[in-house]
């Protein structure tokens, strides 16, 4: 539309009959977006009709007519409307739609115009300082504005009116329509920056956060929020946190206690008992990702900049809301039931309120290091006050039994409860990362999803690594942690020196756990896996992390290091690998099926059993040969011939190399061969190590000794296959050479078990000069690298690596008094 339609359109606009209206303002919300064109708009006195048809018209038309003032919210023309005595009639109006009207097309419109209301107090703010006000003169800024026309401040008469407002918002987060529900959720947002706008503390950071200049009403929306504090009033909204004390702290949060933060407390802990985190934690939940990304990363981005908010507020004992929170948790302990069992008869005849005033581990039996609790918040600041009492008011009954249990260990022995809980909430805020919350991580995480966007749909790599549903679940990952913190201290028989130990432990058991969580991982099954994670599996990762910080710091010479040991490590297994050979094993041999019986009968005769009935003459005539069931090998000492003889049964003592009858010379063999056969074959079945009979059906290993046809011309050929890496000889080889090659059986072992076929076949590859092969040795030879290097990385110290050189050491002895009659001692 052109902008000389521009008075026709405004008497259309005007107009008495509907029908004209709702086509004329249906043409103007595809139009007011130009800049061009809503200039000339408003100054044809156009603000006046559209905020008569938000007033008076309904349906289509009502709908079309909040479109249009959205939009031209958007491009940030428009305010006056919001401003003069009338100003509140048209926002009461909108509200009374959002709580009185059903209709999504009407909701979307009406949400998306308090969300440009609320929001624009920052916005304002920013563009102060943008034109040169100056950081210092923020506050100034904001109070040139009108008081009540934007921000919250707008929004309290109509909230007045109908209190039911909030609620309805909140249920507009479960609606199907993913655009209604961005929308409340955008307006939740607002709610809470402006709160934090509102703070004079934090006035100076959000101008200067946002001073790029202006932006569009969600760019806006979006710059504040990783900057600004939220309402610490919503900080109970991050952590699950309902109690009153912790809702009363909120003024300090910000730096102010006025009558407004205190508001803004209630405001945010209304929300909160409304069921705002769960509806959010759903959303992140579902597969409405693409629709709601912004306001959703947005919360989340809000819930870090209130976590962070939270932990920079000081403990002040001055506050009479820190006081309390600590008398809470001194009170929740049951000091007088613990004091009169610690001093026994005299405690009982002492006063209660005496006791209690006079007790010397007041704080420490709670796990302070001090009587003085207050300095022990430094680092975690309210937000640990708010974790320990948040665990002691939802658990007092066994934080009262953990207490009575630890008064009668050992000192050293307690957990320190306080600590402990300081630590995991310390723990998770680094794992979330709560300090990167600002604008540029918002707007990368942003681009990274919606890059993840394209092709099929939604990466959920990118998903989980976004978006953390996990981090509005705060106060049950904290009680987890801290339950799992108290399992793995009785677990390892911890004392009060190793606290930093566990502390190590549970960051370890949180980056496992809570870390590689899906994004759609419900919070009950992470709280599962938290307390029943097993310890030992902990140490492994802990012992994995620990090397992989050695690579970092020490790559090069750690590669060194770990060739070096490996080499070592490799000559130790070759020199045990060739011991079994020296002392020599028994080996299974295949017996066909006519002679199984008569062994059996032969092993029960040696092992003391029942005797065979004797055979007849005739059947002495047939077994033309004895059946050798057992083969023993033995490594000469000279290490150079390989001894072996056939038996029909294993004898009580190893026979000696003068009673093995063959032997093969070493320097003849060309391959060692091994693969995996199914023994009780057809025709074959072979003696267990217990001297019986196997006839269940299972996989065994053979070794094959090969060695050329014809050495001599081997050699002369120069393609002397030795066989590495355990790998066959192709025998069907088509060249000239394959007839001087060819390789022949002078040897099969059966080894009766794993164990002995890894001896066996490594053993023999390595006195050939080649690499093991099987993996019982290579993880052998890993095992005894691994533990060389752990005992010389335990080697290293300190204080030896900053103590320098001992005293004396390079200075050259003198020579005086020396003739040239000497010697060197070595």
């Amino acid at each position: 539309m052109d902008q000389a339609d521009i008075p026709a359109l405004l008497s259309r606009l005007a107009s008495d009959e509907d029908a004209a209206r709702k086509m004329a303002v249906f043409k103007l919300q595809s139009s007011i977006n130009d800049p061009a064109f809503a200039d000339v708009f408003i100054s044809s006195g156009g603000l006046i009709i559209l905020r008569r048809l938000i007033m008076a018209t309904g349906g289509n038309t009502l709908a079309y007519s909040l479109q249009s003032l959205s939009r031209l919210l958007e491009v940030d023309m428009g305010w006056d409307i919001f401003e003069g005595p009338a100003a509140s009639d048209l926002v009461e109006r909108v509200v009374e739609l959002i709580v009185t009207n059903p209709l999504v097309n009407i909701l979307r419109g009406a949400m998306s115009i308090l969300v440009a209301l609320v929001s624009h107090s920052q916005s304002s703010t920013a563009r102060g300082v943008g034109v040169g006000i100056g950081a210092g003169s923020a506050s100034a800024a904001l109070r040139t504005s009108p008081p009540a026309s934007f921000g919250f401040r707008a929004l309290k008469p109509a909230v007045a009116v109908y209190p039911q407002f909030f609620e309805l918002v909140i249920q507009q987060l479960q609606s199907a329509d993913h655009a209604l529900c961005a929308n409340a959720l955008m307006l939740v947002n607002a709610l809470i920056r402006d709160a934090v706008s509102s703070d004079p503390a934090s006035v100076a950071t959000a101008a200067a956060a946002a001073a790029a200049g202006p932006t569009t009403t969600a760019a806006a929306a979006a710059a504040p929020a990783a900057t600004t504090p939220a309402t610490p009033g919503a900080s109970p909204a991050a952590n699950g946190v309902t109690s009153p004390k912790l809702g009363s702290g909120g003024g300090g949060g910000g730096g102010g206690a006025g009558a407004a933060s205190e508001d803004w407390s209630k405001l945010i802990k209304r929300l909160q008992d409304l069921g705002l985190i769960k509806a959010v934690y759903n959303l992140m939940q579902s597969s409405a990702l693409q629709d709601l990304a912004h306001p959703l990363l947005e919360f989340q981005s809000l819930t870090k900049v209130l976590l962070r908010k939270w932990k920079e507020v000081r403990i002040d004992l001055e506050r009479p809301e820190h006081r309390r929170a600590l008398k809470g948790l001194h009170l929740a302990s049951a000091p007088d039931r613990h004091h009169a069992g610690a001093n026994g008869a005299s405690g009982a005849a002492a006063d209660t309120k005496g006791s209690r005033r006079h007790n010397p581990e007041k704080w420490r039996r709670l796990g302070f290091e001090t009587e003085s609790p207050a300095s022990e918040f430094d680092t975690s600041g309210f937000l640990g006050m708010m974790d320990l009492t948040d665990y002691v008011r939802k658990n007092e009954d066994g934080f009262q039994k953990l207490l009575l249990e630890q008064s009668s260990w050992p000192l050293s022995g307690r957990c320190p409860v306080a600590r402990a809980s300081l630590a995991v909430t310390m723990t998770l805020y680094e794992h979330f990362e709560v300090d990167r919350s600002d604008v540029e991580d918002l707007s990368k995480d942003l681009q990274g999803y919606y890059q993840s966007l394209d092709g099929a749909g939604v990466d959920s790599k990118d998903a989980d690594r976004i978006f953390r549903p996990l981090l509005l679940q705060w106060s049950r990952l904290h009680t987890a942690g801290l339950q799992a913190f108290f399992r793995l201290w009785k677990a390892t028989g911890a004392e009060r020196d190793d606290f930093e130990k566990v502390a190590e432990l549970v960051r370890i058991l949180i980056e496992q756990v809570v870390g590689q969580a899906g994004r759609t991982k419900d919070v009950a099954e992470v709280e599962e896996e938290l307390q029943e994670h097993d310890c030992g599996r902990l140490r492994e990762l802990q012992m994995g992390l620990l090397e992989l910080s050695f690579e970092d710091q020490w790559g090069t010479h750690l590669f060194q290091v770990r060739d070096e040991l490996r080499m070592e490590a490799l000559q130790f297994v070759k020199e045990q690998r060739i011991r079994c050979l020296l002392q020599g094993s028994w080996f299974a041999r295949p017996v066909p099926k006519r002679d199984r019986e008569h062994l059996h009968q032969q092993s029960l005769s040696q092992s003391g059993g029942i005797q065979s009935p004797p055979q007849t003459g005739h059947a002495q005539k047939r077994r033309l040969y004895e059946p050798k069931a057992w083969r023993f090998a033995k490594l000469s000492h000279n290490r150079r011939y390989l001894h072996y003889a056939d038996f029909p049964l294993q004898t009580p003592q190893d026979p000696g190399l003068d009673a093995l009858t063959e032997k093969i010379d070493l320097s003849t063999i060309s391959s060692v061969v091994s693969n995996v056969s199914a023994t009780n074959e057809d025709g074959v079945s072979e003696i267990g190590s217990g001297g019986a009979l196997s006839g269940a059906r299972s996989t065994t290993t053979k070794i094959t000794v090969y060695a050329f046809e014809n050495p001599d011309e081997a050699a002369k050929a120069g393609n002397s296959s030795n066989g590495a890496n355990g790998a066959a000889a192709d025998n069907s080889n088509a060249d000239a050479s394959g007839a001087a090659t060819r390789e022949v059986a002078i040897l099969t072992l059966h080894p009766v078990n794993h164990s002995l076929a890894s001896e066996w076949l490594d053993g023999l590859l390595m006195l050939l000069n080649q690499a093991p092969i099987t993996a019982e040795t290579n993880k052998l030879v890993s095992l005894v690298s691994d533990y060389g290097l752990k005992i010389r990385l335990l080697n290293v110290r300190q204080e030896a690596a900053y103590a320098g050189p001992p005293p004396g050491a390079g200075a050259v002895p003198s020579r005086e008094g020396l003739d040239d009659d000497y010697f060197y001692e070595i």
